[in-house]
């Protein structure tokens, strides 16, 4: 894999990555082609007042991108924290790491994995090294303090040094989760860090679409990430009080230094032997698409964590699920539908803040930036009549994908570094919704196993749930006669006999009554001389 790939006859160096983080308006994605069979809804961040005002705490950290780059498709989803540097990198690096000759077209369903791996890989070490001289720097600012000097005494007897440390801390300080999807010669693979999820969207044979979570939750709550921190030397308890791992609840992320090289300098994880907030990816794929699939999603954790705070659901994937299948009979772009779903929990949560009790006021007095991607396969979007007025048109499968029936297997191969064997994260499986109501028959949840020597991650569930009955896809093409004519779908032969039996007085009467009348009484005209 090339670290300075070139597109568009132009190279793409190291430099050029360092002048996109000095500019994010730089970005040489621009010039990629947009992905017209995805949307984007978003909203930034709120705090919320009694009064109903609403502020925004910091500025929105999340990014995204939605390609169709010759074979392939690729979608992202990026959560940044302590500011947008990392994600702004991520989101710029990510699409040259996949999209500029990484990917040939004779790779297997490991050989993309391994180039997904990869590609997290090399954003990582790309990002770090566009800090070298914010590093160099910082040490040497360091160096400048005498040894074991505390940082009271530090500040009162070198305020300069301090003060320039602490504004180099500011900018190598921040990370950010990362979701990617890529569609590659009609295959789904999926590569995450953080906790940034995606689910797929199915259509069984009878009509019932599942929901099939595709990412991994990378955080302090996931038993299997448990256990990994404790094998590095870590307290998990100590963690599990604080459920954060530095700046951010996940344990698995780009970027953020402060949590990587500089662990040693925070007191809850100095006990480590290694790095323990790690960029290896949960890897996943290739699933075939075909006309099961009804469409994906990837959503940034400010959408599920705001409806979850403000409904305490249980099944939030299928709730924001729901909401999508709804929104596709009401909106006619998938942008509409995104944006409709944020601008619908968006105000779920606000609602709750106001008219909830103590407790729930307290649970949604703020949220985080959301971020929510729709990809549509060929699930039916309302389109605009010539009345204006909206009615449901089913899209066609679209071009390019084959129709063969792919079955999730109820044991799916996964990747992982972590050597423990640890229960699920608790995401929600095999409930049904019919219509609007909400059936309570979760199941539960499945065990993982895990192994470091084989990287395998298996569960004895298909971690599925069933959403809306819906009717399977008919073909809607009409059958033409010989001269090209519609055959006729109504029997009119009873019609004819009856007419054939009647006398013509009575034919005459009929089609008398038949004739087509106007409404209106006629206008009478007045002549000129009246």
């Amino acid at each position: 894999m090339s670290n300075s790939p070139s597109t568009n006859g132009s190279r793409v160096t190291e430099s050029g990555f360092r002048n996109i983080m000095q500019d994010p308006a730089l970005s040489w994605t621009d010039d990629l082609p947009v992905c017209h069979f995805s949307g984007v809804g978003l909203s930034t961040n709120q705090i919320y007042r009694e009064d109903g005002n609403r502020r925004e705490a910091h500025e929105n950290e999340d990014r995204n991108f939605h390609f169709r780059h010759d074979n392939c498709f690729l979608y992202g989803v990026f959560d940044g924290h302590n500011g947008s540097r990392v994600a702004d990198f991520a989101a710029q690096r990510m699409p040259a790491e996949l999209l500029l000759g990484q990917l040939q077209p004779n790779f297997g369903d490991e050989e993309v994995k391994e180039a997904l791996r990869q590609a997290f890989i090399g954003v990582e070490k790309g990002y770090f090294e566009s800090m070298d001289g914010l590093l160099a720097e910082r040490t040497t600012c360091q160096d400048r303090l005498p040894e074991g000097i505390s940082h009271y005494e530090a500040y009162q007897k070198y305020p300069e040094i301090m003060n320039n440390l602490q504004e180099l801390d500011r900018k190598i300080s921040g990370g950010t989760t990362a979701t990617v999807v890529l569609i590659y010669y009609n295959k789904l693979y999926v590569a995450n860090v953080g906790d940034t999820r995606a689910f797929l969207c199915k259509t069984d044979t009878d009509g019932v679409l599942r929901v099939i979570q595709l990412s991994y939750d990378h955080t302090i709550a996931d038993p299997g990430e448990q256990t990994r921190l404790q094998q590095v030397g870590l307290d998990i308890d100590k963690l599990k009080l604080l459920r954060r791992v530095g700046n951010s609840d996940c344990t698995r992320c780009i970027g953020d230094y402060h949590v990587k090289g500089g662990y040693k300098d925070i007191d809850v994880l100095r006990a480590a032997r290694v790095e323990p907030v790690i960029a290896d990816p949960f890897v996943d794929g290739g699933i075939e698409i075909d006309q099961s699939c009804a469409f994906f999603v990837i959503m940034s954790d400010g959408l599920y964590q705001a409806l979850t705070d403000a409904t305490g659901t249980e099944t939030v994937n299928g709730d924001i699920a729901k909401m999508v299948a709804q929104e596709f009979s009401q909106q006619t772009t998938l942008t509409g539908v995104a944006q409709a779903v944020v601008d619908r929990v968006v105000r779920i949560h606000h609602d709750t803040f106001m008219t909830g009790n103590a407790d729930k006021k307290a649970l949604c007095q703020k949220r985080d930036d959301i971020t929510l991607l729709v990809r549509n396969f060929n699930y039916p979007l309302s389109m605009p009549s010539p009345s204006s007025s909206r009615s449901p048109s089913h899209i066609s499968h679209l071009p390019g994908f084959t129709s063969n029936m792919y079955n999730h297997p109820t044991d799916r191969q996964r990747s992982t570094d972590s050597s423990s064997v640890a229960e699920s994260p608790k995401t929600p499986t095999n409930q049904l919704l019919t219509g609007p109501n909400l059936l309570e028959t979760i199941e539960t949840n499945s065990t993982e196993s895990r192994t470091n020597g084989s990287s395998t991650y298996s569960t004895s569930s298909s971690g599925e749930m069933q959403l809306f009955s819906r009717r399977p896809t008919q073909n809607t093409d009409l059958e033409l006669d010989a001269e090209g004519r519609v055959k006729a779908y109504v029997d009119f032969s009873e019609w004819y006999a009856a007419l054939e039996q009647m006398s013509e007085e009575s034919k005459e009467s009929l089609f008398k009554e038949l004739q087509l009348k106007s409404v209106y009484d006629p206008i009478q005209e007045e002549s000129a001389g009246e």
